[in-house]
């Protein structure tokens, strides 16, 4: 899809800016579960230009690329909402919500070395 390479340079956007707020937010209000949020979102906006740039070479097949990155892309998105929501609100979103944010998170870097062990054999 000619689309997926735009899409992950808004998601690696989006993850950077949530970031940046969810870190000033910590430095203001504290707590270490918004830090964490934080380092999560941080740590995961150049994974998402990584994957944006390699979509973009269209080297191999993008499909399963893009696929493993919308993954870790909803797993960090739902693990940072998730500690920031019950830091900021005292909420929490649904019971193993962060749990299931961290599965997703992981499944997606496991189907890049997936998809990069596929791309190997071509």
């Amino acid at each position: 899809m000619a689309a997926w390479p735009a899409l992950f340079l808004g998601l690696a956007g989006l993850t950077g800016a949530a970031g940046v707020a969810a870190a000033a937010a910590a430095a203001h209000v504290g707590g270490p579960n918004l830090a964490t949020a934080a380092q999560m979102l941080l740590a995961h906006a150049p994974a998402m230009l990584g994957i944006a740039a390699w979509l973009r070479a269209g080297k191999g097949r993008a499909d399963p690329v893009a696929w493993a990155g919308l993954a870790i892309f909803a797993g960090v998105a739902l693990f940072s909402l998730t500690l920031a929501v019950g830091a900021l609100a005292g909420l929490r979103l649904f019971p193993m919500a962060a749990p299931t944010g961290g599965f997703l998170t992981i499944a997606g870097w496991l189907g890049l070395v997936l998809a990069g062990l596929r791309e190997t054999r071509r």
